[in-house]
């Protein structure tokens, strides 16, 4: 095989010798460190181009750069042993050696350039720039890697309280359900969410907790399920966070289980009996059996495996599923498992952070039904505006380091917030005025001995005015999505005739015929395992068909944003070093630029992406995925960790946007938005439905009631 000079010197026989040189300097120093030919073009790719002039387009020179990579790999593989320098090579005192040295030296540090070279000195400087940058990133990225994942910091809470509270809660005296949370703090590391805030919970009603992303939402839930913040301790909490272990036990066993009181008694009556049939008995065996049996009829335990088959099948889960062991689930189905065990067990406080963005729309619109019903009380945080308006009876506004309650769904909670904001700033501004006229009269008559103890009663009638602030706005959320491309002829992407199965025993979709332009605004529905995702796949061409076709348009660019797009993100990096190694050799301005754009600005950009709120890092995705300017998005599940603010802005610069949109979507409200096609996934194929979403939701309304749902 030719070596990477041979190669040079044959597809470049035009090449002048101090860019020849130049060129080897640069490859043979980064033979170890280049990954791929990609980079190895990043570092010459511009050189070479000058020197082709024009005989070779772009991709000529990458498959030049890519051949040249081949032989660095190979020449890797047969060397075994490692050089062990005698002594550090200082490059500063090299590089001033050479300054002294005579001219003929040659290598990568050039002190002079020869002016009558064919290639411009400045695209010289700049692949050397670019080499250099690289290294920098690198060592730095190796660093980090050396010192181990980033610690992150921990939330705190602290909390005043009285001694009469303290009495009541040691003495067991207290009876109520109710909650109430006086005067306390939530910060998280140095950080402070929520400052001198009160929290006041209802027995029996169902709070909805919103607000923007990072301002510690769900920081609050896991300060009151630990108990950090003060609930009575006859109150049962239940906060739905982790998803179920993967065991032998079976789905329905594990919902089962939650209820521990039942659990117990009948552990006793099997070991009663036990002992009896042993021919151990005591005599009081007998006693005890019945006061078993009085406490199970107590609490309808002979009711309880329906129950728990009636949550398990509202969430999505079959008869055969229901039977299955909860390690065959994926993370998914276990969060399901987790939901329903907590339905099950009813706790006196129930506390739910983002129940949706396991469920599709069938599930959503069970568990709306259901919570309807729920007797204790709810807090749960949540992005869906339509669950929020059918299950909250009172809407908990996290902002300005406060909580403000108010009553109603969440559109009349937007109303009166309006109004409530209105009146505040003109209770302001009416001040303010009020405030001038007086101060107008100290200034004028504040010499005037004969008005001197007017003057004076008017500055203690300023003293003891009340200080109002002016109504803090927050800023609007707006996002980009550039569409500074081409038009292309339709159809952009095509699925003919398609056949797909993972298992020939399994087809999941016969005869697929669907197709997509830079007009569409389609979303894709379905229940879960129905195979939205693997649509979204075949689409993007990440799974072959097993038969058919498809066909996508040459100049068609996907912006693909994955339900998983956490996984995909280096949490030990912050977003502006997540930007630079997928996109290097731009200016950190640009970076910072597009991540702002997204809301990820200032210091935020800064932070390691693994200290980033659910939403935020959402965020950081959304930037990545559109900078290189797609012209079709295929979106899966974008809102998850959204908060309201940021879906409506997602729903209007989709709407504005200039290209095709796929979506995969169990929010109703984006879905009305953006999407004029509906494609549902059922019984291996897609079917089109003319009345979009309002007919999909009869036809789930139908069946929740021939199943005996409503």
């Amino acid at each position: 095989m030719a070596t990477y000079t041979e190669i040079l010197r044959n597809e470049f026989p035009q090449i002048d010798d101090e860019v020849f040189d130049y060129i080897t300097g640069v490859l043979e120093c980064g033979s170890t460190d280049f990954e791929d030919g990609e980079e190895v073009f990043d570092a010459i790719g511009g050189v070479l181009q000058e020197v082709s002039s024009d005989s070779k387009n772009e991709d000529d020179i990458r498959e030049i750069c890519l051949q040249m990579f081949n032989t660095f790999k190979l020449d890797c593989n047969s060397v075994k042993q490692q050089v062990l320098l005698d002594a550090p090579v200082q490059l500063s005192q090299m590089a001033g050696e050479y300054d002294d040295a005579s001219n003929d030296v040659q290598g990568i540090w050039m002190i002079k350039r020869v002016q009558n070279t064919t290639v411009d000195a400045k695209k010289l400087e700049k692949a050397e720039a670019k080499l250099k940058a690289k290294h920098e990133r690198r060592t730095e990225k190796d660093s980090q890697k050396t010192s181990g994942p980033v610690v992150l910091e921990e939330a705190s809470a602290s909390q005043a309280s009285s001694k009469k509270e303290s009495r009541i809660e040691t003495s067991g005296k207290s009876k109520s359900y109710d909650i109430r949370i006086e005067n306390f703090d939530v910060a998280y590391g140095d950080r402070s969410l929520l400052t001198g805030a009160e929290l006041t919970l209802t027995y029996g009603r169902r709070y909805g907790l919103v607000g923007r992303n990072g301002l510690g939402k769900t920081t609050l839930l896991k300060m009151m399920a630990s108990r950090n913040l003060r609930v009575p301790s006859h109150i049962s909490i239940l906060h739905v966070e982790q998803e179920v272990a993967g065991d032998d036990t079976t789905a329905l066993q594990s919902v089962l289980d939650s209820d521990t009181v039942r659990e117990g008694l009948l552990k006793d009556e099997k070991e009663l009996n036990a002992r009896i049939a042993a021919g151990q008995s005591d005599g009081t065996e007998s006693t005890k059996l019945s006061e078993i049996y009085s406490k199970l009829e107590e609490i309808e335990a002979d009711k309880a495996p329906a129950r728990a088959s009636v949550i398990l099948a509202g969430l999505g889960f079959s008869p055969k599923m229901q039977q299955q062991t909860t390690k065959e689930f994926s993370g998914g189905w276990r969060m399901r498992l987790a939901l329903a065990r907590a339905l099950f067990a009813k706790p006196d406080l129930l506390l739910l952070d983002e129940p949706t963005n396991m469920l599709d729309i069938r599930a959503i619109l069970w568990l709306e039904n259901y919570l309807q019903t729920w007797q204790s009380t709810i807090l749960v945080v949540s992005h869906d505006r339509n669950f929020l308006n059918a299950v909250a009876t009172d809407i908990i506004h996290l902002h300005s380091q406060r909580l403000d309650t108010y009553r109603g769904d969440y559109e009349n909670f937007i109303k009166t917030k309006e109004d409530r904001l209105k009146n505040q700033q003109r209770e302001f501004e009416a001040q303010q005025q009020y405030r001038e006229h007086i101060q107008v009269f100290i200034d004028r008559f504040r010499y005037n001995a004969n008005r001197a103890s007017q003057v004076q009663s008017k500055l203690k009638l300023l003293e003891k005015l009340p200080e109002l602030k002016p109504v803090e706005k927050e800023t609007e959320v707006i996002l980009r999505l550039p569409d500074n491309f081409e038009k292309l002829s339709p159809p952009v992407l095509q699925l003919d005739e398609v056949e797909f199965f993972y298992t020939p025993e399994q087809a999941l979709f016969m005869n697929l015929c669907v197709s997509a332009d830079l007009e569409s605004r389609i979303c894709i529905v379905g229940e879960n395992g129905a195979g939205k995702s693997t649509l979204l796949k075949l689409l993007l061409g990440d799974l072959t068909p097993v038969r058919g076709i498809r066909h996508a348009h040459r100049n068609l660019k996907i912006g693909y944003f994955s339900q998983h797009h956490v996984d995909q993100l280096d949490l030990n990096m912050n977003s502006v070093e997540l930007l630079s190694s997928r996109f290097p050799g731009r200016p950190d301005e640009e970076y910072r630029h597009q991540l702002g754009g997204y809301g990820i600005s200032g210091e935020l950009a800064l932070r390691p992406v693994a200290s980033l709120s659910g939403g935020q890092k959402s965020r950081v995705a959304f930037a990545q995925m559109t900078m290189p300017c797609p012209n079709l998005y295929i979106l899966d599940e974008p809102t998850n960790h959204l908060d309201m603010e940021t879906i409506e802005a997602l729903g209007r610069a989709l709407t504005k946007f200039k290209g095709g949109v796929v979506l995969v979507s169990h929010d109703e409200r984006l879905i009305r938005m953006v999407c004029r096609e509906l494609w549902v996934c059922e019984n291996g194929t897609v079917r089109r439905i003319e009345g979009g979403f309002d007919e999909y939701r009869d036809i789930l309304h139908e069946q929740f009631c021939k199943e005996g749902f409503l």
